[in-house]
């Protein structure tokens, strides 16, 4: 009996490092997920949108799927320093958000991701006028860990993350163009 649960610890553990292997082999060690869309607002409008990030409410994905998630905000209102620390349910998990950058064409925020995983990220709005409107890409992108590899071996990071940015792209092109 011994022998027996041995040999299936054995090959458990030897099924569990070769998947582990598998994904550090055939998973990328960087990830970019971006969504894209047209809204009718000038680029200025979005950016003092985009860097304030008290304004999530107003149109943030993540914001709508725990709407009783525990939020502190630091720093400046808006621009370079802004910091957002949140502390949500199972759908946002926990960390920080920072402006790191604002200019007429990008505001870029640094995310610090605390839970359900740690993570180091970088989130980019860019955008280019194009008449009276803009077009606004949105990006997330950063480092895969082993266990992002592992991850992403069985699911999709681009439909996990991308579903939620075209949703919030979406609430955002209805606030922008009001």
């Amino acid at each position: 009996m011994l022998k027996t649960i041995l040999i299936i610890v054995a090959v458990l553990a030897v099924g569990v490092a070769g998947l582990v292997a598998y994904a550090a082999v055939t998973q990328p060690d960087t990830f970019r997920v971006q969504r894209a869309m047209t809204i009718e607002a000038p680029p200025e409008k979005l950016v003092g949108i985009l860097s304030d990030l008290r304004r999530g409410a107003e149109w943030s994905p993540y914001e709508k799927k725990d709407p009783a998630m525990k939020k502190t905000f630091s720093g400046p209102a808006t621009g370079p320093g802004a910091k957002l620390e949140w502390d949500g349910n199972g759908d946002v998990g926990a960390g920080a958000l920072t402006v790191a950058d604002v200019t007429p064409s990008k505001v870029t925020l640094k995310l610090d991701m605390t839970r359900p995983m740690t993570a180091s990220n970088v989130v980019e709005y860019t955008l280019a006028p194009k008449g009276n409107a803009t077009d606004m890409t949105w990006a997330l992108h950063g480092p895969m860990n082993i266990m992002s590899k592992v991850m992403c071996t069985f699911m999709s990071l681009d439909k996990m993350v991308g579903g939620d940015m075209e949703r919030g792209l979406k609430d955002l092109k209805a606030l922008a163009e009001r």
